[in-house]
């Protein structure tokens, strides 16, 4: 009986293992994520700009192309804060500490990774938690007529669209986006 406990103690434990080891595999899988539907999309755009945030150097998050061009942390800031303002369309509120012009004075890496990943999580938490007769409920973004999951999708939209343009900008500074070395 003793052996046979042992043998089953040490299965589990080796699923186990491999079930952490499969998670860290899909983890690090630069596609993870890509056609898994809203939430699984969500999480690549999701991990793909922290980490790109989180490897561009402090000096670049001033950067812009050209003068009157939004800078790498503007981009950031912008999608943050777009994040918040699209998702309060849907029903949440916008975070009280959200202020007017954040989108140009909030320049630090630190502080802009930190309003990037609130707002990604808080869209996450959002979408996690609607049903989908509420999806198809009325949103009301200015002077448009939108529904709760088309709301949903523009934030998706939006974010990709910015991740293309923050990749450019990595890559004309010398930034290489961490996926791209897998």
């Amino acid at each position: 009986m003793k052996k046979l406990s042992a043998a089953i103690l040490i299965g589990l434990m080796g699923l186990a293992g491999a079930r952490g080891v499969r998670a860290q595999a899909k983890a690090d899988d630069p596609l993870e994520g890509v056609w898994q539907g809203y939430d699984g999309e969500l999480r690549h755009v999701e991990r793909q700009l922290i980490a790109l945030a989180e490897a561009t150097p402090e000096d670049k998050f001033t950067w812009r192309p050209a003068p009157g061009v939004r800078s790498t942390s503007e981009v950031y800031m912008h999608i943050a804060m777009a994040n918040f303002y699209l998702l309060s369309t849907t029903g949440p509120k916008m975070p009280d500490d959200m202020k007017e012009g954040m989108d140009t004075s909030v320049t630090s890496k630190a502080e802009v990774i930190k309003w990037l990943k609130r707002s990604l999580e808080a869209v996450k938490q959002a979408h996690l938690k609607v049903t989908p007769q509420e999806l198809q409920q009325k949103a009301v973004p200015e002077r448009y007529h939108a529904t709760v999951d088309g709301m949903y999708l523009r934030i998706l939209v939006h974010n990709n669209e910015h991740m293309g343009q923050l990749i450019a900008y990595a890559r004309m500074t010398g930034v290489k986006p961490p996926w791209s070395e897998k």
